[in-house]
């Protein structure tokens, strides 16, 4: 594409694609006669208009169908031309950049941006936890919001996903009750930003349908090293639409450049305390360091043949299909590449829409995705204040606009005119909708009676919680046993606790027994008994596994050295280049942030001292320390707990030989494989080469 890509358009671009409907000449004045050049008439997001006539409806004589955006829009706009913190995902951290399409999609969907190869357009992505106010901490044990805001030419297209690509539930009905109930309890207002608790795990152990989702929190997904270390699913089936009518279902994935990666538990907790902002200091210093993260966009195309053969139900959210099944086909990349200039004009503002699709693009029948196109725009509606929250920058598209909507709370433009409805027969009338470029829904075939109902084929509930659990590396499976126990121990009601293990015994019996034996539950509940037989024999998925998928690289990581004064510059310097040339970044620790002085005498700055920069903020450590150095550290706690820690945690570790005496210190009573010592610059490369596996996991041996 030409250097429009990344645009911001004028009205004066719509021109060739206006309609040329005749207008009613009525004797009232020389306003008459419709000019031939009428804009295109859009919503307040910029997706053209098909049909101002007629709601969506269910048959010609049918129901209006709650998936009509456009008339949602129209209708909210009205109820509040009269003229707070989100309920969910309130913490939050977004940044700029921008989606190039590297293939061709046109024979799959009418999307403007897929028409041709090289295609750009601006984005924005806001990443956030669920749970928790914006005051909470980075690391909560939480899935993680993964919304993507695309300026298109026409139109804003937002992919509103999450870091899981399953939900809780199959039905948005049942969103309210559980927010609920993950959030702090109503009577005591605690505990916040966490999970841990009798009202999250009652509501949990009471709908087998989530399970699944249960599986991935559980996860080391739930706990990501990062918001770059991280893939985001769309979670529901859309549809693609090409020129001709034709559909097919598509799931979308971002495909992290950077390579998976997540924490341990226990330092989950000890990043918290160390810097709550840990994930927001992350995004924000790799982008002005230029290390710029970047996702593929992968789609999983498929059509009604393989739904309807497909043992789960495509339209049931709480269900993926195995990328072996469907391979994930890369067709984009997103970069991010610039920093917000203020935080509250654009990340707290920004406002998603799931309704917000652009022609090429259409929704199904997912009964959570239907809700919360609902959902959604009567929120931002009431966050922002007013129906006008289109003309804030972060929300407004960079196409034209042309509508009837004005008036309105902090309305920022000014409409010209005195035509604001349509039809009308006045010479500047205003626009009109366009049968050929506007958004036109899939045909889809809607029959059978107005009911509410779940269908048969949503009734299996553990089928694809059992195969995530056996897609996971023996360290995994560890790691969710460990995270159900620990957040059933805070349950203080023990039914639920024998309850939620009853749901564990249909999944796995080993998990079960491994959950049960750590909450001392004896003796073990009967199993839940399945609304559905499980599908059996399901395969493991690899992609399904973080340990499976990891980066191979140290690129985008950090080292923390904990250095001491006359420490050997060739061993010092030489360290510091082999890891930034592998793209990795390097930070000093010291006893004090005036930083040391080296064996050459040259002086060097720390970028932390140590009581506030533990070895938890790092991938991987260095202890370069002389006799005195070393001694001094090992009267320090937090020098002793930056080694105890990073052992504990796996982590690589390089040092010299005077540190063997802080280990010792630390209670590190024997050095394994995974610490190498740097008696000279030339055991540099061997220690570097090590980094690229991100921890040492036979260390952890015993799963602990």
């Amino acid at each position: 594409m030409s250097d429009k890509s990344l645009y911001t358009a004028t009205a004066d671009t719509q021109s060739d694609s206006a309609t040329t409907d005749r207008a009613v000449d009525t004797g009232g004045g020389g306003e008459h006669h419709q000019q031939p050049d009428l804009a295109r008439l859009t919503t307040a997001q910029g997706i053209p208009v098909a049909d101002n006539q007629n709601t969506l409806k269910a048959g010609a004589r049918g129901p209006a169908l709650l998936e009509d955006f456009h008339f949602r829009e129209k209708m909210f706009h009205f109820d509040h031309e009269r003229i707070p913190e989100r309920v969910v995902h309130a913490r939050g951290y977004g940044a700029h950049g921008y989606f190039e399409t590297t293939e061709d999609l046109s024979d799959l969907t009418a999307a403007h941006l897929f028409q041709e190869k090289g295609r750009k357009v601006p984005a924005f992505v806001r990443f956030s936890t669920v749970a928790g106010n914006k005051g909470s901490f980075d690391l909560a044990r939480d899935a993680r919001g993964f919304a993507v805001k695309l300026y298109t030419e026409d139109g804003n297209w937002d992919i509103v996903g999450n870091n899981i690509p399953v939900f809780f539930i199959q039905d948005a009905i049942k969103f309210p009750d559980l927010v609920h109930s993950v959030k702090e309890a109503p009577d005591r207002a605690f505990p916040q930003a966490q999970s841990a608790h009798d009202n999250f795990w009652d509501f949990i152990s009471l709908m087998p349908e989530a399970m699944h989702m249960i599986m991935w929190t559980m996860s080391d997904r739930g706990i990501p090293r990062s918001f770059r270390f991280m893939e985001g699913f769309g979670v529901h089936t859309f549809r693609f639409v090409n020129a001709d009518g034709e559909g097919q279902f598509v799931k979308f994935h971002w495909k992290t450049k950077q390579g998976l990666q997540s924490v341990l538990w226990n330092e989950a907790v000890k990043i918290n305390g160390a810097d709550p902002d840990f994930h927001r200091r992350d995004l924000w210093n790799a982008i002005e360091a230029g290390d710029l993260p970047e996702w593929e966009l992968g789609i999983q195309v498929f059509d009604d043949a393989f739904a309807d053969a497909f043992p789960f139900d495509v339209l049931d959210a709480t269900k993926l299909i195995p990328e072996e099944d469907v391979p994930v086909r890369i067709v984009g990349r997103l970069v991010l590449d610039r920093t917000v200039d203020n935080f509250f004009s654009e990340t707290e503002q920004v406002a998603f829409c799931t309704q917000n699709i652009v022609p090429g693009i259409d929704f199904t029948d997912d009964p959570l995705l239907q809700g919360r196109n609902f959902s959604y725009l009567d929120t931002q509606v009431k966050r922002l204040g007013g129906p006008n929250f289109t003309h804030i920058p972060i929300n407004a598209p960079k196409c034209p606009i042309h509508h009837f909507q004005q008036d309105g709370q902090m309305a920022m433009h000014a409409p010209k005119g005195r035509a604001n409805y349509e039809p009308n027969s006045w010479k500047k009338g205003g626009p009109r909708a366009d049968p050929h470029t506007g958004f036109r829904p899939y045909n889809a075939h809607v029959e059978g009676e107005k009911r509410k109902a779940r269908p048969e084929s949503f009734a299996d509930h553990y089928s694809q919680a059992r195969q995530f659990y056996l897609s996971q590396t023996p360290i995994e499976q560890t790691h969710i046993a460990d995270a159900l126990v620990f957040e059933l121990s805070k349950v203080k009601t023990p039914v639920i606790r024998e309850r939620v293990v009853s749901h564990l015994l249909v999944i796995d019996h080993g998990l079960a027994a491994d959950v049960a034996d750590g909450l001392g539950l004896s003796p073990i509940p009967d199993a839940a008994k399945p609304a559905k037989d499980p599908v059996e024999g399901l395969k493991p998925s690899d992609a399904l596994s973080i340990q499976k998928n990891g980066p191979g690289s140290f690129g985008g990581r950090k080292l923390g050295i904990l250095a001491t004064d006359r420490v050997e510059d060739a061993i010092l310097d030489n360290l510091k280049s082999a890891v930034e040339n592998i793209g990795g970044t390097v930070e000093i620790v010291s006893m004090n942030v005036g930083g040391i002085i080296t064996k050459d005498g040259v002086s060097i700055a720390a970028d932390e001292k140590i009581d506030g920069a533990p070895s938890v903020l790092f991938d991987a450590v260095a202890v370069l320390a002389t006799e005195d150095g070393a001694e001094a550290l090992a009267a320090m706690l937090p020098a002793r707990d930056f080694v105890s820690d990073a052992f504990g945690h796996a982590k690589f570790i390089a040092y010299t030989g005077p540190a063997k005496g802080l280990f010792k210190a630390a209670g590190v009573r024997e050095t394994d494989s995974g610490m190498v010592e740097l008696s000279s610059p030339d055991e540099i490369d061997g220690f570097v080469s090590k980094l690229s596996d991100l921890r040492f996991w036979d260390r952890l041996s015993d799963g602990q």
